[in-house]
Order: C-alpha cells, then sequence, then structure tokens
C-alpha cells in the first residue's frame, strides 16, 4: 500500500515533468512550419517540356495529437496530487511536548501551517530587545515595567578662583592667574526603566517555541506515514475536456 509521504516525495518530480513537457510542446506550437504541410506536382505544358518531380513537405506536429500527449502529460500530475490531497483530508497526528498532547488529531496542512508560522515566530522572539546586563534589574508593578535601584551622583558647578603668582610691588602690580574649581551643588538621583525583556524570559520562550516545532515536524511525518488511496482523476477530466 503506498504511503502518503511517498506520493509526496514523487509529487514535485512528476510536476516538473509535466512542466518541462508541457513547455516543449509549446515550444513547437510557436514554430508554424511544423505544422504545415504541402504537396506539388509539375505538368509541363508539353510532352517535350521540361519533367521535374513531384514536391511534399509532411506536416510535423498535429494539435489533436498534441491534446492527446497533453491530456497523457498531465493525468499522472493530476492523479498524484489528487492523491495527496484526497489523503491529506484524513491524514492526522497528535503534537506531543514532553509527554503533553498540545494538539490531537492535527491534519497535515495545518501542520504544514505551524511549521511555518512557528518558524517566523522563532525569528521574531529571538530579535527581541533585551535587558542591559550591565544593570540589576528588578520589575516595578507600578510602572508595569524593569526598573534599576536608584544611583546618586554629585552635580558641580565650576567657580572661578584666583591664584596669586606674585604680590603687588611698588613697581609692578599682582600677578594672579584665575582657575576653576568644581564645587558640588547638589545631587541628582537616577532610576533606569525599560521595556526589554531578561534574557532568561527569551531564552524560556525560544526553547519551547523549538520544542513545539520538533514535535510539529514528528506529528508530520507520523501523519504522512498514512497509507493512501491512489486517485484517478485525470482520465475523467481529459475525458471530458478534450473529447
Amino acid at each position: 500500500m503506498t504511503k502518503l509521504n511517498q506520493i509526496i516525495a514523487v509529487e514535485k518530480g512528476v510536476k516538473s515533468g509535466a512542466l518541462r513537457e508541457l513547455a516543449e510542446t509549446q515550444n513547437l506550437l510557436q514554430k508554424p512550419s511544423l505544422l504545415a504541410g504541402i504537396t506539388r506536382t509539375y505538368q509541363p505544358k508539353d510532352e517535350e517540356g521540361e519533367q521535374l518531380p513531384p514536391e511534399a513537405t509532411r506536416v510535423q506536429v498535429k494539435s489533436e495529437e498534441v491534446l492527446r500527449q497533453t491530456a497523457a502529460t498531465l493525468t499522472r500530475l493530476f492523479d498524484v496530487t489528487a492523491t495527496k490531497d484526497w489523503a491529506n483530508r484524513t491524514a492526522a497526528a497528535d503534537v506531543v511536548v514532553d509527554g503533553e498532547t498540545i494538539l490531537d488529531d492535527v491534519p497535515v496542512p495545518y501542520l504544514l501551517f505551524l511549521e511555518k508560522q512557528l518558524a517566523d515566530l522563532l525569528t521574531f522572539v529571538k530579535r527581541l530587545p533585551v535587558l542591559d546586563a550591565a544593570e540589576a534589574w528588578g520589575f516595578d508593578d507600578s510602572s508595569d515595567t524593569w526598573r534599576t535601584e536608584p544611583v546618586r551622583t554629585i552635580r558641580t558647578k565650576k567657580v572661578p578662583r584666583n591664584h596669586v603668582k606674585a604680590e603687588a610691588t611698588d613697581k609692578h602690580p599682582a600677578q594672579v592667574e584665575v582657575y576653576y574649581e568644581d564645587i558640588a551643588v547638589g545631587y541628582w538621583t537616577t532610576v533606569k526603566f525599560s521595556g526589554a525583556l531578561p534574557a532568561r524570559r527569551v531564552n524560556e520562550v525560544v526553547g519551547r517555541i523549538e520544542k513545539l516545532a520538533q514535535a510539529v515536524k514528528f506529528a508530520r511525518e507520523e501523519a504522512n506515514a498514512t497509507e493512501v488511496t491512489d486517485r484517478k482523476t485525470g482520465k475523467v477530466i481529459f475525458d471530458y475536456l478534450f473529447r
């Protein structure tokens, strides 16, 4: 008995082969000379005239035959795809993580959807901003954000001072140099807030996404082991289309 994963494995090859053959057929139909034929016979005006052999060009491509070949080419593709899609309606499996069933009896199309969404979600979560590890953070319920402990720093102000390099004399004035001294005038108390996440939290979510993604993959493989019934839709379709 054929299994769904076997049908999936051959579907891509059947599809690419069918598309290749259709492309080749379409190229042939774009060459009018292959669809055209002619016969010519020559008769001289009198018996003494020159005798010429007849000429003939055969039709190399016949449209009705092309339709029959196209039907044959696509019938296999239609049958394989139908077999897969009909099987996907019944193929299902449970998604189990660490012995806990997260979802039960999940059909293959939804498992494929989940795989894609979880891959995108993993990328998103890995890009979440993380709290600066250089700071000590605690959660502040009142602001619903993370915050640091208050840090007190001094605010200073430059105050000019005079330095007498030489005292005044009868002949010279005093030599005075001006310099600036930092004087404490107050204190800043700083508290930092952040809407980012602790690295531990991001790593936890990443780990759960990866576990669930792995479980979904296992479930899909299990569902794809379902036995299938071959569907023969192609002949019915093309018997109607090209009758």
